[in-house]
């Protein structure tokens, strides 16, 4: 899908190339019209460049505000709505009947914006046989949308621009859309239907005729802002009465008309002299009215409406206060202000119960029912049942609330109806909102037939109100208590939870802040784009299904003032195995050490530094055998006690019922779950009708379900230790202090640099001291191993390895092996704390002596394979014929090992490789080789280098090229550019 950065990108280039106009099919819903960092760059280009910029209206329909950003949300952009034809049906769709005159598909979206506007301002052809990809193995194929729309329409306009350009008419995306609203033909014979196909299909022709009679009126874009008298709301583009209390009273409102001039206009000769006589109409003058006359300045001028929809039918009502140029009325509307008034039906039976019977559909029919959802409703069961036709019918069905600040609230579902039947359909809604039900027999469906379909529609409501439409479960015993009621009905209540997700917050690790390039990122305006790069570290003990979340950012791509947000998901090789944006993928990792790198952009260095220790959290999927069912009480001692279990009742009207939902038992919590985080899952409180399917132990299926989290306490500290702790383990003060000064200068020495020939010296002069005072301590030892193995390898890399086979000798030497073996030979618990620290002693002990087992054999065998290419033939098979005489250190170093440790094991596979490599035996080792790649994760290069080494000296050379190749894939030299 589209990203910020590349609309950015692409509207900067527009403007680079200067381009004339330019179409983008991208969109979705937003939770503010006309809002967010993108749309402040179209109106700059708009205004500022004259780019005339079409876009897709959506293809969300059939119900009403159904538009999507930004073509139908954003004031300066020509949003295009689809349109079929009876040539195009006949002829395009291959429909056995066309229709007797063109109509807007069916899923094309509807107006208006929820700020009042009308959503979609012209319609085109939305279908054409187009070219297509050849990996589809055609040239062309059946398209359709308002994808195809919105590009039918820039195609039109190009003509004009072409036209204007040819006969030097100055080119405006104000004129131009002018012409183009003035001049398009209406489809359907309703004022409603304007929210469907805007000002109509336009007209090419008759836009060029209007233009050339304009070029002598000023380029001007009028701006309309709409506020309500005496309230605080704010300001709209148009007047939308959608609730039910806003449709039973007059209202006043306040409008601004403000002509618009381009940035590049001169005050004295445009602006200054601009004056026009405004003629004001209003097409239902017993609802809205509004004055006469308007004289309108450069500076705008204020006018009131009053709208009284007190006497309006229930239903949909489009009314449009228009001006117009008393000098020029062939100009048409200079503005529109829409005026929408969806008056909704209230439900007054109890239980509520609404029905529309006998409702007639054709191909292409929309029948819209506006209902006053009753308060404490929240989810409506709804039944329509088909009569009157032979052949299979398609219906889509829409239910749509508006909050505010909220995306449109919609639910949505295609049916088809094979013959007359009935189907049940459950959705959610909210007590108090107009619902509007749109159910529309798509276009193309039943053409031909000449038969009317009957619909009875039955819609119940029903609800369970809670207390908390969040419910947290705060990490103790303690449950969350839960008030249910039902306030319209008997409700059958029985409670389902369960948690299947883990979320884990993190912080960053690594901010980086830098000026991006002035060749692609620099605004219009001259402004340079800045961007943030946020490193966060995460690490999965095994294979799971996760997914980032940024609340603050995710979900809002058009409404989000800052430019692009975007992610990557690599591991320690550079390997990206996840990306995403405002929309975050669920991505199945394997177990390791994973680096998100967050992305975001924005023209304002003081927001991203803001955003330098943003919080980002990993949800991560449980698997089904994880999920954990919580368990409900009908008292609050339930979770200790055990008792009191609550499972289901009815719920009367008025009469409130309390439980409780009890928190998971310590032995249900994953592991992957640290302190801190919080399982989260979803919990439903109503049973659906007995007509309805039962949605199961899942309340996701609900149609109303809620989220449930648990927050992860810390973890539990075992009281037992300590316990049965013998005095004569004290140590006296003398002895402690002189450990306490021996481990700190151990840690002194590993926290030493060896980057430098200085640092180098300054680390082996302090390792002969400590060795000189402790000679025999392991822990220093295995220090001073780990300090050698962390050098750079010199050009005498024998003589390196000699030291490590050097300091590996002295760590075993330091070990008393037999009583090492005796110890670990005992199976008993330790009971006490000493015998505790003992046994870690221990264990610490066999660590370091397996560890420095293994660094020996490592190096052994290193220093074998280089001395190996520096010897001559000759000296080779001499070596060959004397090694009967000469022990084989690395096979008496590896049979020691296997005393120790198991050698399969992944930590010491490699040795395990060599054993194999030297006694021939080259397909165990390579099966062993696989298995520690497969348990490495991220894998390392080392052990991809040594298994292409292993199938050269097998000789399957096929295979290593293969793996040449995807080495290229596992250990990139970079991170993907962003």
């Amino acid at each position: 899908m589209e990203t910020g950065t590349g609309l950015t990108r692409a509207l900067i280039a527009a403007v680079e190339h200067k381009c004339d106009l330019i179409n983008m099919s991208y969109g979705e819903a937003t939770l503010l019209p006309d809002y967010g960092c993108f749309v402040d760059l179209v109106n700059e280009v708009v205004n500022k460049h004259r780019l005339i910029y079409v876009s897709s209206a959506g293809n969300n329909g059939p119900a009403l505000s159904t538009v999507g950003a930004p073509g139908g949300t954003t004031s300066s952009i020509i949003g295009v709505g689809a349109y079929v034809s009876p040539t195009m049906a006949a002829g395009t769709h291959s429909l056995v009947e066309a229709p007797p005159e063109g109509l807007e598909y069916t899923w094309s979206s509807r107006g208006p914006t929820a700020d009042g506007d009308l959503g979609v301002c012209i319609s085109a052809a939305g279908g054409a046989v187009a070219p297509v990809p050849t990996w589809t193995l055609q040239r062309r194929m059946l398209m359709n949308g308002t994808s195809m729309s919105s590009p039918c329409a820039c195609g039109g306009v190009a003509l004009l621009v072409s036209a204007m350009k040819a006969e030097g008419i100055p080119v405006s995306p104000y004129s131009v859309r002018k012409a183009l609203e003035n001049t398009a033909i209406p489809v359907g014979g309703l004022p409603e239907d304007k929210l469907t196909s805007g000002q109509g299909l336009m007209q090419v022709d008759k836009a060029y005729e209007y233009i050339q009679k304009s070029c002598n009126v000023p380029c001007v874009w009028y701006q309309v802002k709409v506020n309500q008298c005496g309230k605080p709301t704010p300001t709209s583009r148009g007047i939308y009465l959608r609730e039910a209390n806003s449709c039973r009273q007059k209202t006043e409102w306040t409008v601004k008309v403000e002509p618009k001039f381009h940035e590049d206009a001169c005050n004295l000769d445009q602006l200054v002299p601009f004056e026009e006589c405004i003629e004001l109409h209003s097409t239902g003058e017993a609802v809205v009215r509004a004055p006469e006359y308007l004289l309108l300045t450069h500076n705008g001028r204020d006018f009131n409406l009053i709208v009284d929809p007190t006497h309006l039918s229930d239903g949909l009502h489009y009314y449009e206060v228009y001006g117009l140029d008393c000098k020029a009325l062939w100009r048409g509307p200079l503005f529109r202000i829409s005026v929408t008034i969806t008056k909704p039906k209230a439900v007054e039976s109890r239980p509520p119960l609404i029905a529309f019977q006998k409702l007639s559909f054709l191909p292409g029919h929309i029948e819209r029912k506006f209902i006053e959802v009753p308060l404490g409703a929240t989810w409506v069961e709804a039944t329509m049942k088909t009569s009157g036709f032979e052949t299979a019918r398609r219906f889509f069905i829409d239910a749509v609330q508006i909050s505010p600040l909220q995306r449109p609230k919609k639910w949505d579902s295609v049916a088809t109806f094979s013959f007359p039947s009935s189907k049940t359909f459950a959705f959610p809604a909210e007590g108090g909102l107009a619902m509007e039900l749109a159910i529309a027999q798509f276009w193309s469906s039943g053409v031909g037939i000449h038969e009317t379909t009957v619909v009875d529609l039955e819609i119940a409501f029903h609800g369970i109100r809670i207390n908390n439409k969040e419910i947290v479960l705060r990490g103790g015993e303690a449950p969350a208590r839960i008030d249910a009621e039902a306030l319209l009905s008997v409700e059958k209540l029985g409670p389902t939870a369960v948690l299947n997700k883990v979320r884990v917050p993190y912080r960053p690790i690594d901010a980086k802040l830098s000026t991006l390039a002035a060749e692609r990122d620099k605004l219009p305006s001259g402004k340079q784009t800045l961007a943030l790069v946020l490193t966060y570290k995460f690490k999965l003990e095994d294979a799971a299904e996760i997914k980032p979340q940024i609340p603050l950012l995710n979900n809002r791509i058009y409404d989000n003032k800052f430019e692009s947000q975007f992610y990557m998901i690599s591991d320690p090789n550079k390997r990206v195995y996840a990306m995403g944006d405002v929309y975050p993928d669920c991505a199945k990792l394997p177990k390791g050490e994973y680096n998100l790198q967050l992305y975001l952009r924005h023209d304002n260095m003081q927001y991203l530094e803001k955003m330098k220790h943003l919080v980002l959290f990993i949800e991560r999927t449980l698997e089904e055998k994880e999920f954990i069912r919580l368990r409900f009480y009908d008292q609050p001692d339930g979770p200790v006690m055990g008792n009191g279990s609550f499972k289901s009742s009815t719920l009367v009207p008025g009469v409130k019922e309390a439980f409780y939902v009890g928190p998971p038992t310590k032995d249900k919590i994953p592991k992957h779950a640290p302190g801190g985080s919080e399982l989260v899952g979803a919990i439903s409180f109503g049973k659906l009708s007995s007509a309805m399917n039962d949605v199961g132990k899942n309340p996701e299926k609900n149609p109303v379900s809620y989220e449930i989290s648990y927050i992860v306490p810390p973890i539990q500290i075992d009281d037992d230790k300590g316990k049965g702790f013998s005095s004569s383990c004290t140590k006296s003060v003398e002895e402690k202090l002189e450990e306490e000064l021996r481990d700190t200068k151990i840690k002194v020495l590993a926290s030493l640099k060896q980057g430098t020939d200085e640092e180098l010296a300054a680390w082996k002069k302090l390792s002969i001291t400590l060795k000189s005072e402790y000679p025999k301590y392991t822990p220093l030892l295995s220090k001073i191993l780990e300090g050698l193995l962390s050098q750079k390898n010199g050009e005498d890399k024998i003589h390196h390895y000699e030291e490590i086979i050097t300091a590996a000798d002295e760590v075993i030497d330091s070990v008393d092996t037999d009583e090492l073996a005796k110890y670990l030979s005992q199976k008993t618990e330790p009971e006490d704390e000493g015998a505790e620290k003992l046994k870690k002693k221990m264990e610490t002990t066999r660590d370091q002596l397996a560890e420095a087992l293994y660094q020996k054999g490592i190096a052994l065998a290193e220093i074998k394979y280089l001395k190996g290419e520096k010897l001559t033939d000759e000296e080779d098979a001499e070596a060959a014929s004397d090694s009967h005489v000469q022990p084989d250190l690395f096979e008496e170093n590896f049979k020691e090992l296997k005393k120790w440790v198991d050698v399969k094991s992944s930590r010491y596979s490699t040795l395990l490789v060599t054993h194999e490599r030297r006694k021939g035996r080259l397909g165990t080792a390579l099966k062993v080789l696989n298995d520690m790649i497969q348990d490495e994760h991220p894998p390392k290069r080392n052990l991809y280098e040594m298994k292409i080494s292993l199938l050269e000296q097998i000789g399957w050379y096929h295979l290593v090229s293969y793996e040449k190749l995807w080495m290229n894939v596992r250990f990139p030299a970079n991170l993907p550019l962003f």
